[in-house]
Formats: structure tokens, sequence, C-alpha cells
């Protein structure tokens, strides 16, 4: 499963490029959008798929290439954004240690503040939709924010109240690295000191939904995650899609 919103091509799935470069055979391949949320949609379907017997071992990788999709005009935009890719294997499990729980959303009413409106079948590629610049990201980042803020923590604390947590049991957060004033945000409202929070956005900028795994691998890297540790992953972009996932390292 790839998550992606800069696909290799419209079609077919960039999963399947990347099935045949890995040489995995006939096993399924498709792409996730859920945006810079698409690690923690692909988690939650992994789990689904292995719970009910239809996959033993799941690739669930998140990707992309934002940079061939800004205006580099645009300081609102291109200052932010950034390339990157990071992957997860999901196996079955009966341990104490794995994913304890997901929660996913979206609000598509919400979705005109976070698009790449050109290029689709509502405005196909024409010389009038590449002078106009749609086929570069437009955000609306104010209410992006409000709504990251909001949403995030909601899921978060959803989740840690299904799986029987409180806040103060999570070891790390490793939260989409969009903005560092959103995490404050989060971590205020979920009750979590930031210092638990682990950030490079410093480093990559926004990779989207590669961000999380990107985190977390470098965070195993540097000793950050131990045994036993319980993480929690937490994610919010376009659609507006979002979501959280909590894991027992």
């Amino acid at each position: 499963m790839v998550g992606t919103v800069t696909p290799d091509m419209a079609m077919p799935a960039t999963a399947t490029w990347v099935q045949a470069k890995l040489g995995a055979g006939h096993c399924p391949a498709f792409d996730l959008s859920a945006a810079c949320a698409g690690f923690i949609y692909g988690l939650t379907l992994g789990d689904a798929l292995i719970r009910i017997g239809s996959a033993k071992r799941i690739l669930v990788i998140g990707v992309e290439i934002l940079s061939r999709f800004l205006d580099w005009k645009d300081r609102g935009t291109c200052v932010l954004f950034g390339d990157g890719a990071g992957a997860a294997v999901l196996v079955p499990g009966d341990g104490p240690s794995g994913l304890l729980g997901c929660e996913i959303h979206s609000d598509g009413a919400q979705a005109c503040h976070l698009t790449i409106p050109g290029g689709g079948t509502v405005n196909p590629t024409n010389g009038d939709t590449v002078e106009k610049k749609l086929h570069y990201v437009h955000m609306n980042g104010r209410q992006i924010f409000s709504l990251a803020v909001r949403n995030m923590s909601a899921a978060c604390t959803t989740v840690l109240e299904r799986c029987g947590y409180a806040a103060g049991d999570v070891t790390t957060v490793f939260a989409h690295q969009a903005n560092l004033r959103i995490l404050d945000g989060v971590a205020q409202r979920v009750g979590l000191p930031s210092e638990r929070f682990f950030n490079n956005i410093e480093r990559y900028g926004n990779t989207s939904s590669a961000s999380i795994p990107i985190a977390m691998s470098e965070a195993f890297e540097q000793g950050r995650i131990q045994q036993g540790d319980l993480l929690l992953l937490t994610a919010l972009g376009a659609g507006v899609s979002w979501g959280a996932a909590l894991v027992r390292w």
C-alpha cells in the first residue's frame, strides 16, 4: 500500500511500480490518497486486512515528491513542503507489542482548503490551467492550522480512551511534521508535554504521508524508542483527512 498524493502518473498505481521493483510477485498493490494522513490510513487498513485473515504481511509506504507541485514564488507554500519516503511492515502477532488501535476520519466539506486543483477531471490539463498555476499546491493556511489542532487532538484522545490509556502513559508522540505551532496546540489539548514529541521538521519540512515513518525511523536509530514504549501517532492532511494510532513497541 502506497500513501501518496504525488504519484508517478495518473495510472497505474505507484504501488504497482514499487511491487515490480521489489519483485513482490502477484500480491495486491494499490495507492491510498489521504495526503498527510496517508500513513495512518495505511496502518488502519493493513491492520484490518490482517485481522480478517486476508493478508499475512503488508508493506505500508508513505512517499511524496511535493517539490514537483510547488509554486516557488508562493512563499506561503514553497517553504513548507519537502520530499521523502518511509515505510513499515505489518505482520500478525499475539504478544503485548504491536498496533493497539487506530482512529481515522475525513470531512469533505473542508476539502477546498488544501488542494492541487489542476490535472484531474474537474480541471484537465491545458494551457489555461497551466497559466493559472492550478497544478501547484493551494492552501488556506489559517483554516488548515485550526482544523489540524482540533481534529488531531480529538483523534489522539479518542484512540487513547478506546485502548484504555491516559495521555501520561504515552512515551513518545510521532505527529505529522507540518508546523511546530500545530504540535504545540495538540500537546496542550491532549495534555502532553512538548518534550514527548519527536520533531525533525527543521531538516525535512512537511513530507506529507512520509513524515511519520521518517520520524519513527530516525527515533529508532537514535535510541529514542525502546521495547515496551507506548507510541502515539497522529496526522491531518488534505481532504481534510486525519487520524491517530497507538503502538506498543
